[in-house]
């Protein structure tokens, strides 16, 4: 466990450099580009099913530790994505957190380049995105937002994968709240391919044959992906084999 303080306390001396720099060279959050970045097929040429989703590095001091995850569906021959996520900002004026839009599904999140955990397409995807709809309905604490330990953006993107085990949804390390529950719980992974038993979302281990074992310690997860080799770490991410998005032959 010496080596779990180690290193907390290296991120966290992280997070106080980085973020004073970040403070000084980010752009305004207003103007921080929202563009696609072409990870998101065309709707006006790709009729088929498509759900994807995605990571970001949040905006501003969280980027240091934590990503956004959002969820993009397309049932066959849809004109547009529709997009899911959590966005705290919208409580302070008495909404629900839970977003549902049409903006890009491949945006950058306020500049931040996303990238890929999930992308099935083709026959029996339109069944995957009833489930994720069924899912969404059934979120729990839309009408709650907290940044830490959450429930979050992490935190909604996680419950949908524990409801639709199809997504095999392998969050990464900096999704910090996908660990999240009202209590100590033991809950299905959220790719659904095995257990974690958490507390608060702030202690807690899974293990699972897709994310490999992972251990929570105040909200940050410490892990090793023994199938696709790779290091787990706060902050930093995945450091070993890419974890290539989940695809079509994967329903």
């Amino acid at each position: 466990m010496l080596w779990m303080v180690y290193s907390i306390v290296g991120v966290v001396g992280l997070v106080v450099v980085t973020s004073a720099w970040r403070g000084a060279v980010a752009d305004d959050w207003r103007t921080a580009s929202r563009v696609p970045t072409g990870l998101a097929p065309d709707p006006a040429v790709t009729h088929e099913a498509v759900v994807q989703v995605y990571a970001a590095r949040a905006w501003g001091w969280r980027s240091v530790l934590g990503a956004h995850t959002w969820i993009a569906v397309k049932p066959t021959n849809a004109p547009r994505f529709e997009v899911y996520e959590v966005i705290g900002w919208r409580t302070w004026h008495g909404r629900s957190a839970l977003a549902h839009s049409d903006r890009p599904a491949d945006a950058r999140w306020f500049g931040a380049a996303p990238w890929l955990l999930v992308d099935l397409r083709g026959p029996g995807v339109d069944g995957v995105i009833a489930e994720v709809r069924r899912a969404v309905a059934k979120y729990p604490f839309a009408g709650v937002y907290r940044t830490w330990p959450g429930p979050n953006s992490n935190t909604f993107t996680a419950w949908v994968g524990r409801e639709v085990p199809a997504l095999h949804l392998d969050l990464p390390p900096t999704a910090i709240g996908k660990d999240y529950v009202p209590g100590a719980e033991v809950v299905r992974a959220p790719s659904g391919t095995g257990w974690a038993v958490s507390v608060y979302g702030v202690l807690g281990v899974l293990a699972a044959r897709d994310e490999g074992l992972e251990v929570n310690l105040l909200g940050l997860s410490f892990g090793l992906d023994p199938f696709d080799p790779a290091l787990k770490l706060p902050g930093l991410g995945r450091l070993g084999a890419a974890f290539p998005p989940r695809r079509l032959d994967a329903v």
